[in-house]
This record gives C-alpha cells, structure tokens and sequence, in this order.
C-alpha cells in the first residue's frame, strides 16, 4: 500500500545505523528484494473499499454507486481499501499479469539489491544470472562458513532446495548455476529452464469466489525466449512445439519432484484451513480463553468458519448492569461481537462491513455469575451459508435470530478479544458512549466449534472446562 513502506524504512535504516556504529556494516550481508510479489489484481476491475469482500468471493456486492458515497473515508481506519486491476497492470509494466500470476513475470519477478563491501568487488554492477527466493538461505549459510543444517531440535532436516548466489558476487560472466525453477498458484503454472519460459494462465486474479474454471488440459501455454525478451512479449510457442512440449513435461517432473501434485485451483475454500486440508494454529475443535484477552489474530483461534459453533463465556456481572463486549473477532470490515447493551445479552454479525444482523436476548442479565452462550446451527450445503442465532443465559434460551449470509474464512486482519474490542468495531451499538469496555469480569470464553457446539443443557461445567483446557497444554 503506498506510504506503508515509511516505517519499515525507518526502522531498517535504524538497523543500518546500529551496524554502522558498530563498525561492522561493511562485513555484514544486506539483501533488499523489492517487494514481495507483483502488483495485486484482487481489487476488483473498480477497486474495493473492503478487500475482504472481493477476496471472500462477494466483489458483485460493491457497485460504482456504493462506492462512490464513501469516496472520503478510502483510506481511514473505516476502510480497508484496494486499488483497481488497472493500477496492478499499469505497476507491473513491463511485465504481463499481477500478482497470484505465478506463472508470468508481472506476478513474481522483482529486483534486488545486496550489499556486501567486504565480499562484493565490484560497486553499482548487475548480475545476469537467474536466481529464486530459495536461494537466499544457501547463500547465506556460505558466505558465513555455515553448514546446512542437518538437524534442528532434534527434528531432521529435508535438505535445501536453493542454489547459493555467492559464485556469481565477483564474477558477472559466471555460467548460471540455477538452470531450472518451477512456479505455481492456484493452478497458475510456468517453469523457467536455461534462459526459456513455459508458462500459462489459468485463474483470473480478480475472479476470487467459488469459480468455475476450465480444465488444466484445456490451459494455453505460451512461450518465450527470457533470455532476449526478458519482458515476455513475444510467444513463440507456435514457431517452436517441441521445445513448448519438453518444457511442459519438465514442468511436471519438477511439480512431481516437490509435491506440487495435486493442483489445487479452489480460491475461497482454500481460505479454510480445514477445507483445504492444512494444518491449523490450533487443532481440534473446542479452545477456551481467560478474561484480558487481547490482539490475538483470529486465524489462531479454534475454526468457526462455515459449520456450527457456540461461544459461551462466564461473566461477573455488577449491581450497576452488563454493558459492554464479551467476546469478539473482526471489526468494522466484517466479524462478529457478543456483548451486552441495556444489560440484555446481544449478537452481531458483520457480513464484510456491508450489513449487519442482530439477535437480542428478551430479558435483562441480574447481577452476580452467568453463563452467557451464543449457539450458531449452521445451515449447511458449501461455504459462506447462513444459520439460526441462539442466545441463552445459565442454559435458558432468551433470543433468538437469523443470520443469511456468513463470511467464509478469515475476517481481515483485526483480533479477537476478550472483554474489550481492541481494534476497530464490529459494532457502533455498544454503550459506554461507543466505548467496549465490559462493564463487570469476563471469567473465561469458551469456543466449541462443529460437533463440540452441540450441547443439550447449554452450559459448560467445571469438569468440561478442565478437559478442554488440559487438552491444549
């Protein structure tokens, strides 16, 4: 985003000043790689005034008319801002394609300075050779007289992909020793091998839902000479099939080689840990927190996304009345509050910002220790469905409420916290005159996802907290 880059300048440059004063800049490997990828296309072909909306598969519910009443708070701590597909395209120029494009130099390639007096010669040269990210590391481990690890904690190591870069520091003509890399994402693919490239586009960056694309066979690929047109303008994949079709299978034995296989081209699902089939922060599906619960990011919480879940949390509540944030995860750009307003128990969810729903409790919450539940039943049939909203208090239902439309991973990049919202609202309603304090104690909060939110009394005893919080030591 643009002026994000001051502060890491700052405090990079405090690095360099401490090295400085040290005296051991000059001996010291600095390695500047300009950006992490290409320009990014998933603003939508008109930009986004949420990201989260175009990335969860939603862009067709922001039009030019919705946007344009909101023209002043791009920008603000209220958005969540994104520029539009022609600024990544215009930023990636020469280069075709935009980030998420592994296959065409607009999404991957960037420039990237290292320095190094006491190693490097030659001052302001370039280099030729063609290198990857992985190569970094091996590089490194060189020039610092290191050996590759073979173990670490007692853990063995699989070996180093990466090529090091040091042969190539003084000498400028020295012959690449980095003839082969492959690149894929989200079925995007393309492998580079002595000075060639075969690569082909197979998802559209902005088309961020649940799309259907074509068939991997029915892919086009192209080719091109990078060795003369670095830019990749020119394809020849029509003058020269075979050597189309050779690289084209080296691809393959490259993506057989590092368990590229089985393509994956699913966009919003791969959101979910769980539908994508990774590892997760946090396994299982029951987790419980204590009260002060602050700034944790919502992806190292226990999976709520497109299933049933409940979150029920033990509350002190003073003679003066509940008021205030429970539990909650997101903020103003989508996610969902628990909380307390005119000392009833209340729910709110936050469809991306765009609309928000909800459920109230039908009775007011007496002073003295609750337990305060929130049961979501999930409808079911794929991602980002709807569910019935129940509230009860001490196992008995006091509200209840439909949700239509829920997000189907992550909400942004705000927290979950506890007793408090630290980051943006989810909400305007709380009291407080707008603040989210909670008026009395949070005890703990438990998240009880899938079947763990099934509960027939309501309630979490002693015994069951005992359980969930021991099986996460």
């Amino acid at each position: 985003m643009p002026g994000s880059w001051s502060r890491p300048d700052h405090h990079v440059g405090r690095v360099i000043d401490a090295l400085a004063d040290l005296d051991i800049l000059d001996d010291t490997v600095i390695y500047l790689i300009i950006g992490d990828n290409g320009a990014s296309a998933e603003g939508s072909l008109q930009g986004t005034f949420n990201e989260m909306v175009t990335l969860g598969g939603f862009g067709h519910l922001e039009t030019a008319e919705s946007l344009i009443p909101r023209i002043a708070q791009f920008g603000s701590p209220q958005a969540y801002n994104h520029y539009a597909v022609g600024w990544a395209h215009a930023m990636d120029t020469p280069y075709q394609w935009t980030k998420q494009v592994a296959s065409h130099w607009g999404g991957t390639r960037n420039g990237t300075i290292v320095h190094w007096p006491k190693g490097i010669k030659g001052k302001g040269e370039s280099r030729p050779q063609f290198h990857h990210v992985i190569d970094v590391a091996p590089t490194i481990l060189e020039v610092a007289g290191l050996p590759q690890p073979l173990m670490v904690n007692g853990v063995l190591q699989r070996p180093i992909e990466g090529v090091s870069m040091a042969y190539s520091f003084n000498d400028a003509a020295a012959a690449d020793r980095r003839e082969t890399q492959y690149f894929e994402m989200f079925g995007n693919r393309g492998i580079y091998h002595k000075g060639w490239t075969a690569v082909t586009k197979h998802r559209t960056p902005w088309e961020t839902g649940q799309v259907k694309t074509v068939a991997f066979n029915d892919d086009v690929w192209e080719l091109y000479d990078t060795s003369k047109d670095w830019s990749q303008a020119r394809d020849l994949s029509k003058e020269q099939p075979d050597l189309l079709h050779k690289l084209q299978q080296l691809w393959l034995i490259e993506a057989v080689k590092y368990n590229v296989l089985p393509l994956d081209d699913r966009f919003a699902e791969r959101g979910d840990s769980e539908l994508a089939g990774r590892p997760e922060l946090v396994s299982g599906n029951r987790q419980i927190v204590f009260g002060g619960l602050t700034r944790v990011p919502s992806l190292a919480m226990v999976n709520m996304a497109n299933k049933s879940h409940a979150v029920t949390a033990e509350i002190q509540v003073p003679k003066s009345g509940a008021e205030g944030v429970i539990a909650a995860v997101g903020g103003n750009t989508g996610g969902w509050s628990l909380y307390a307003r005119n000392g009833k128990p209340k729910y709110c969810y936050s469809f991306f910002g765009l609309q928000q729903t909800y459920v109230e409790g039908s009775s007011v919450i007496p002073p003295g220790q609750h337990q305060v539940r929130m049961e979501f039943g999930y409808d079911g049939g794929g991602i980002a469905k709807g569910g019935t909203v129940s509230l009860f208090v001490d196992g008995k239902k006091v509200g209840e409420g439909r949700i239509e439309q829920t997000e189907p991973f992550a909400f942004g990049e705000e927290s979950c916290d506890v007793g408090h919202e630290a980051g943006s609202p989810v909400t305007t309603d709380y009291g407080h005159d707008g603040g989210s304090e909670f008026s009395g104690q949070v005890n703990w909060v438990e998240f009880d996802a899938g079947s763990a939110a099934d509960d027939n009394n309501h309630l979490i005893t002693p015994e069951e907290r005992l359980r969930v919080a021991m099986a996460k030591q």
